[in-house]
């Protein structure tokens, strides 16, 4: 019987983390499944579904010696895979502004309220250090319609925000 699970590591960005990572789970006949890996801030981060056959300290017990290698630390949890179960996002949020406390839950509650099911999130801070700004893309699926979210985002756009959307047109053969 095989087990999904869901891997978390996190530690400073350097070369050959995925190399290594990817690697040990290949040796051990790990499967991937989806998976997001990205650097944040000097950070590396990865997200990833395994399927195997071992149990969850097994797993740990494997990536240990890579993990103490490259400074990761490390989280298992089991869960179900459900692979190609996806929601088509039909909609993008960009949002850009000047860099403040609760502009990210400010957006998304305005968005989840207009009923917005958001799917992916990134943000990122470009600027200057004295003049920061503050850049979040948002796909997911508008369940009460585009024009729901259109009037809602009126409310917070002015001078110091700036809320773009565009429909995204998904082709599925």
């Amino acid at each position: 019987m095989t087990n999904w699970y869901m891997l978390t590591l996190i530690g400073t960005d350097q070369p050959g983390i995925v190399a290594k990572i990817t690697t040990a789970l290949l040796n051990a006949k790990c499967n991937l499944g989806e998976a997001s890996m990205m650097r944040l801030g000097g950070n590396f981060t990865i997200m990833l579904m395994i399927n195997s056959q071992l149990n969850t300290n097994d797993v740990k017990q494997l990536l240990t010696p890579c993990c103490n290698e490259l400074s990761l630390h490390i989280h298992i949890d089991k869960i179900e895979g459900h692979l190609h179960d996806h929601h088509i996002p039909d909609l993008m949020v960009t949002v850009s502004g000047v860099d403040r406390e609760g502009i990210v839950s400010q957006v998304t509650n305005l968005l989840f309220n207009a009923g917005m099911d958001i799917l992916d999130l990134s943000s990122d801070v470009a600027g200057t250090k004295e003049n920061p700004l503050y850049i979040i893309q948002i796909e997911g699926v508008a369940t009460k319609g585009i024009d729901a979210i259109e009037k809602a985002i009126q409310s917070v756009t002015h001078n110091d925000i700036d809320i773009q959307i565009q429909t995204i047109d998904t082709i599925i053969a």
